[in-house]
């Protein structure tokens, strides 16, 4: 049974995670209104990475015998004032899922429950990764912010197929 503190942070981050796929679904949604096809679809799938995330959660707590709250989430950046914002606002929204990601593992460590430590690993692994993509994406953008193509080529290079990662987590309804 996993910890109830770390049951309640883990609810919250539930939450921290679905908000995140809103966000990025909005983001996604601003590059595909500028025509910016290959920017979009990076930014959908960002979105469902984020829902999963979330889906990961709750299969983890269900696992675990826990209590599952779906918290609501608020509205999410929709406007943006140039085509450097979305990818500026996503960095930020990644360092603070990192923190918020940090905690979580804290909380774990100190009520002594080594499977919801455990489980978080996979988690501390994703955020480095996911911090790196945004920091080089935000390079990217703003270096290029006048050329629209450049960016979409380096979209369409960068972006790697859809390898599953055999150590992820469980998503729920999978």
């Amino acid at each position: 049974m996993a910890a109830e503190r770390f049951v309640e942070a883990l609810n919250a981050q539930i939450g921290n995670e679905l908000a995140a796929h809103n966000q990025y679904l909005a983001c996604a949604v601003h590059y595909d209104a500028e025509t910016m096809p290959r920017m979009a679809a990076f930014f959908y799938a960002q979105a469902l990475e984020e829902r999963d995330h979330a889906l990961m959660m709750v299969q983890y707590l269900l696992d675990t015998d826990a209590e599952v709250t779906i918290p609501g989430v608020g509205a999410p950046t929709a406007t943006f004032a140039d085509v450097v914002a979305p990818v500026a606002l996503a960095l930020e929204q990644e360092k603070r899922v990192t923190e918020q990601i940090n905690g979580l593992l804290r909380i774990a460590r100190e009520e002594n429950d080594f499977a919801s430590e455990q489980f978080m690993q996979w988690f501390i692994k994703e955020q480095v990764e996911e911090v790196a993509t945004m920091t080089d994406l935000l390079a990217i953008v703003t270096r290029n912010k006048d050329d629209l193509e450049d960016i979409e080529e380096y979209v369409a290079r960068e972006s790697g197929g859809d390898a599953t990662d055999p150590t992820a987590p469980r998503v729920a309804g999978r």
